[in-house]
């Protein structure tokens, strides 16, 4: 298995270490951070049983990937992509994340990358930023406009990094654009999780997003809030961000 924290395997599989622990992506520029091995209670009151879970370390990106990293991607390889004027009208700069995307979309880009999307479990497990039994990345606190873009009270996507960072340095997890997961979408995900990495079910309706959107209201910024789409589908308020380590 790959030691995440070594900076030759880093550099083997494309990035480069700071001084502060975080890595700069080089082949899409995406600042990463390690989400470190450890435990968490998965589900809340509303996605149930709440149990523990145990999940190795893995580096994501801190931010959604952007529209400006989508059209490098884009660029680099020729992907067949051209609904730009759609998405200028809710992310109209390199700097707001990217939207109108489907789950392929976000899949190929992550391999362009040379990252993958990340399990259901991995999202939740970085979304609470180390803090336990809570329900939103900040607290039990109920969202507000300084702490999240959702509700309709911007009208559209903000430019990534716009609101303060959870507790791993990870911005966005609640609000702005919804986020592609690996998985297929299970409703009794939580009834039939083992406690161990959980890679999600090998078959189900849809694949899952997390984290709700700038067009939702509070209750799908809880950190278990899940939905799910068919993968062609696209949306003016769904997104996604990358990982990388193994799984």
């Amino acid at each position: 298995m790959t030691c995440l924290g070594d900076s030759k395997d880093l550099n083997l599989f494309g990035g480069s270490m700071r001084k502060d622990g975080r890595i700069i992506w080089e082949k899409d520029g995406t600042e990463m951070v390690l989400i470190p091995a450890g435990s968490f209670e998965i589900g809340d009151d509303s996605e149930l049983p709440i149990h523990e879970v145990e999940l190795d370390a893995f580096y994501m990106d801190t931010s959604q990937v952007t529209v400006g990293q989508f059209k490098q991607f884009v660029g680099d390889s020729g992907y067949d992509y051209d609904d730009w004027d759609y998405v200028a009208e809710y992310s109209p700069t390199n700097q707001h994340p990217m939207i109108y995307v489907d789950w392929n979309d976000a899949v190929a880009y992550a391999e362009w990358a040379g990252k993958r999307l990340p399990t259901e479990a991995e999202w939740e497990y970085a979304a609470r930023g180390g803090l336990r039994g809570k329900r939103y990345p900040w607290g039990d606190e109920a969202p507000t406009a300084e702490k999240a873009n959702y509700g309709g009270n911007v009208g559209k996507a903000t430019t990534v990094n716009s609101y303060a960072a959870n507790g791993y340095g990870l911005y966005d997890m609640a609000g702005n654009v919804w986020e592609w997961c690996a998985a297929e979408y299970d409703e009794d995900y939580y009834q039939n999780a083992s406690s161990k990495n959980l890679p999600g079910p090998d078959s189900g309706s849809g694949r899952v997003l997390r984290g709700g959107s700038w067009r939702n209201d509070a209750s799908a910024l809880r950190v278990a809030g899940r939905i799910n789409l068919n993968p062609p589908s696209v949306s003016p308020n769904s997104g996604f961000r990358c990982v990388w380590g193994s799984n």
